[in-house]
């Protein structure tokens, strides 16, 4: 699994919606790119989503992530993101449309687990 850095590609559900992730810390990088921390890919504006429609509302934000962060390594306090994270969107239809990750940004470092 690994780690997500500051070039990380984070889409919604409809593939073209793209996340904008500004990182929030800068001590600890990969290649010297930011590494990725608990909240950076919340409260996110999602620009370029298609899901328009006259009853259908695009994804422009992100809400909080449901799963992916990194429960033993912490930088400054806050959980690393790992390749896996995820949540909802508020696009519609609510509580359905999800934001993944398409590409960690980096491939050198990475989590085993046991």
């Amino acid at each position: 699994m690994f780690l997500l850095t500051e070039d990380a590609k984070l889409v919604c559900d409809h593939r073209m919606g793209k996340l904008n992730i500004d990182p929030s810390q800068h001590l600890v990088t990969i290649d010297q790119r930011a590494v990725l921390v608990e909240p950076d890919p919340e409260d996110r504006r999602i620009s370029w989503c298609p899901n328009y429609g006259p009853t259908i509302k695009p994804c422009t934000k992100t809400l909080k992530v449901k799963e992916g962060y990194a429960d033993f390594i912490l930088i400054d306090g806050h959980r690393v993101c790992l390749e896996t994270v995820t949540g909802l969107t508020n696009g519609t239809p609510p509580g359905i449309v999800k934001y993944i990750v398409v590409e960690p940004g980096q491939n050198l470092v990475s989590l085993v687990e046991n």
